[in-house]
């Protein structure tokens, strides 16, 4: 794998490159359904918050897990400071609050906002796993004898082990979700639906993706021998069919 580029003097991380190619092409996303629904917002810029949020929020999530506290208590600006420690769930809310709060800045409407986020979301988080996939940074999955197994002898988080490529399922399977709710939005507009059940959708599908892809993922057990993603997952799943349910009835 490539953890690093070296420009010259310059060190570039691989995992930075595609967290910042995450956004921008989340960005474009966003601004084209902007654009079909007719909105005058600037998504770009609303992306720059929440993705400067979401890193904040995913860093300090990370820290204040139970397993990381008492040494980043013992060395805060040491593990602040570090290149690595970013927790899914910790971006997810630092991100999502940031684009509620720019949402409604810009005076959009609250369930149409979150349907128009919904696919450039999946798109996002699909295209940064490949910066995961890149550095080894220890979100591969498991040891497996399958014949795409590889190993990441040069990982930020090294395994000689031929283990399950998780990051490279997970760009798979949030791309597909991203262009599931790209059309549905596409068809929404020509025949209008509840407002919000886009956005309940994503909540639904990648609580699903994310619960069964730590299946095969070396995240130590939390709570009823579920990872702290699984339990975040459940989480979701719960919320987006019970927002479903209410939207639809």
């Amino acid at each position: 794998m490539i953890p690093y580029l070296h420009l010259g003097p310059l060190t570039l991380p691989t995992f930075g490159i595609m967290v910042a190619l995450a956004l921008i092409s989340a960005a474009y996303i966003l601004q084209a359904d902007f654009d079909r629904r007719g909105w005058k917002a600037d998504a770009f810029l609303m992306i720059t918050v929440a993705g400067l949020v979401g890193i904040l929020g995913a860093k300090f999530y990370h820290l204040l897990e139970p397993d990381n506290r008492a040494e980043f208590f013992a060395h805060p600006w040491a593990l602040i400071l570090s290149r690595y420690g970013f927790a899914w769930f910790g971006g997810f809310l630092g991100g999502f609050g940031a684009m509620l709060f720019m949402g409604r800045r810009a005076k959009l409407p609250l369930l149409p906002f979150l349907d128009a986020c919904s696919p450039a979301a999946a798109f996002g988080y699909g295209i940064g796993r490949i910066g995961c996939f890149l550095s080894g940074d220890g979100d591969y999955g498991k040891p497996t004898s399958l014949p795409w197994g590889m190993s990441f002898p040069n990982g930020v988080v090294p395994t000689t082990d031929r283990v399950h490529p998780a990051p490279l399922y997970e760009l798979i399977i949030w791309c597909v979700i991203g262009a599931l709710l790209w059309h549905l939005g596409t068809k929404a507009l020509k025949d209008p639906k509840a407002k919000g059940e886009i956005f309940c959708n994503y909540l639904i599908l990648t609580g699903v993706a994310r619960f069964l892809v730590e299946i095969i993922r070396i995240n130590p057990p939390w709570i009823f021998g579920m990872s702290n993603a699984q339990v975040a997952s459940l989480a979701s799943i719960l919320v987006g069919a019970v927002l479903l349910w209410r939207i639809r009835s």
